[in-house]
């Protein structure tokens, strides 16, 4: 398997800020994770359009059922009515709570892997039966510029995010990914480069030595920060090319796989035809 390799094999997505923090970070991968389930036929429309309308239904169902409970005096047709809708509600959030609760769980996990490692280099997201079999392979690799924390925990989405976000996924579609679909539900796995003493159990198992098929060709985006002044471009530039064996060799010896605990398993999506 290809480790970050050179800049010429990545799509480079370039932002304005001296540093990539942890909440844009969080939404990059978030909204990259999205991306790849809705493209590749998993869910029916788009993360945040599922998450709004799973927890409209929430509200529905509770206000009825209160409604319900409350009301002594109701007609019984309307109560029929009531019923009939709660059960119609109940059904649909029957068949996507699993997904929504990994969803939730695997954002969880982000947020705290952020707060843990301020300088996350790479994250991969793979699409299939297994990791070491996946079918499509997303890898998102950060150069941060400045390294800093995340800072309050503050993970609104800004406007640094919201652009990256938009020029990542306008570069995979140029690239034709998610132009081709496994009929049919499948998995999704993510995975980040860490430091080997990276610690969150709940959420992350160590997978030193991972590897995936090297049939795959990956979908690369690199994420860069455009300095300030000419100068700065000239000294990173130098100071890259002065490293960059200790660099290469601080990442083999002290950064790992780890892989989230939290698998999305996608739909099996009604009314869609099979590719």
């Amino acid at each position: 398997m290809a480790e970050e390799g050179s800049s010429e094999e990545y799509m480079e997505i370039v932002s304005n800020a001296e540093f990539l923090d942890g909440s844009v970070i969080f939404h990059l991968v978030r909204d990259s994770v999205g991306f790849v389930l809705y493209m590749h036929q998993q869910i029916p429309s788009v993360l945040q359009d599922m998450t709004l309308e799973f927890d409209t239904l929430c509200t529905e169902f509770k206000e009825l059922e209160l409604d319900l409970t409350q009301s002594e005096v109701k007609k019984v047709s309307v109560r029929r009515k009531h019923i009939s809708r709660m059960r119609e509600i109940k059904r649909e959030i029957k068949r996507v709570e699993k997904l929504m609760n990994t969803v939730s769980s695997l954002q969880t996990a982000l947020q705290l892997m952020v707060r843990e490692i301020p300088n996350v280099q790479k994250v991969m997201l793979v699409l299939g039966g297994s990791p070491i079999r996946p079918r499509y392979v997303y890898e998102l690799f950060f150069s941060h510029g400045e390294v800093v924390s995340s800072g309050s925990g503050d993970f609104s989405k800004s406007k640094a995010a919201e652009m990256l976000s938009r020029k990542a996924i306008r570069a995979l579609i140029s690239k034709d990914a998610g132009s081709s679909s496994y009929p049919g539900p499948t998995k999704l796995f993510l995975l980040v480069k860490a430091p080997s003493s990276f610690n969150l159990p709940q959420h992350f198992l160590p997978k030193r030595d991972f590897r995936y098929s090297k049939k795959i060709v990956p979908f690369r985006l690199r994420f860069k920060c455009r300095t300030r002044v000419g100068e700065m471009d000239s000294l990173h530039h130098a100071s890259q090319t002065r490293n960059s064996t200790c660099l290469k060799d601080a990442i083999s010896n002290d950064f790992i796989w780890f892989q989230c605990r939290h698998v999305i398993k996608g739909l099996a999506l009604e009314g869609r035809e099979e590719e």
